[in-house]
């Protein structure tokens, strides 16, 4: 049970921190596309390190956990999103170098460093167990997942809600396929699933055009 408050309480401080980091980076001070990538990775990697040392969690430890599985599920959920992606308008894209460091930046990084903190730090704060705890019956890990999905839908919640393209019923798409993505982390065991499934939604939106997708915030316009 102290368990599961812990984890509870750092679904909480993710979810402030995604709020934050989206209101004052790009409503307050307005910063461009590829900028907001390098302050939100910033606020993750140093919410994520805070997160691993305190419990005892290695990340390369848990991408080599079911990789295959992870990668396979990740791509067929990857599919289906890049589908959502080009069922937008399309607009133009850079070329060259710069569409180069595009995908790197905006597809690779992007894409993974938002999987981190909305489907994996949710999934393995409430769902998974802690160094010498026994693993829980059945329903219990029932349970713990059906926790694990709300938690990632309240940090992807609360991060896309500080973009204020997102501040009304806009912010269900996303709600909706992160979720999704969540659940791919839990029914393959990887935790390379969700991240495969972002990256491979980003990329898309890179090369669609991120003028006109969605799924790569902020837009001004």
């Amino acid at each position: 049970m102290h368990a599961l408050r812990s984890g509870g309480t750092w679904v909480f401080v993710a979810a402030a921190a995604g709020f934050v980091s989206a209101a004052v980076f790009t409503m307050l001070l307005g910063l461009d596309r590829r900028t907001f990538v390098a302050a939100w990775s910033a606020v993750a990697a140093l919410l994520w390190a805070t997160y691993a040392r305190h419990e005892q969690v290695r990340l390369r430890v848990q991408l080599a956990r079911r990789l295959p599985s992870g990668i396979v599920i990740g791509s067929i959920a990857g599919a289906i999103l890049v589908l959502t992606v080009l069922r937008q308008p399309a607009s133009p894209a850079p070329t060259g170098s710069a569409l180069a460091l595009d995908l790197f930046w905006l597809g690779g990084v992007y894409g993974a460093v938002d999987a981190l903190i909305l489907s994996v730090l949710p999934v393995l704060a409430l769902y998974g167990t802690r160094p010498g705890e026994p693993e829980p019956a059945a329903a219990e890990r029932l349970g713990r997942a059906a926790m694990a999905l709300a938690g990632s839908a309240l940090v992807t919640a609360a991060y896309h809600a500080g973009f204020r393209e997102f501040q009304g019923p806009e912010l269900l798409l996303p709600v909706l396929s992160n979720v999704g993505m969540t659940a791919c982390y839990l029914i393959s065991g990887s935790a390379a699933a969700p991240i495969v499934a972002h990256v491979a939604m980003h990329v898309a939106a890179v090369v669609h055009g991120a003028a006109t997708t969605v799924q790569l915030p902020p837009h001004y316009a």
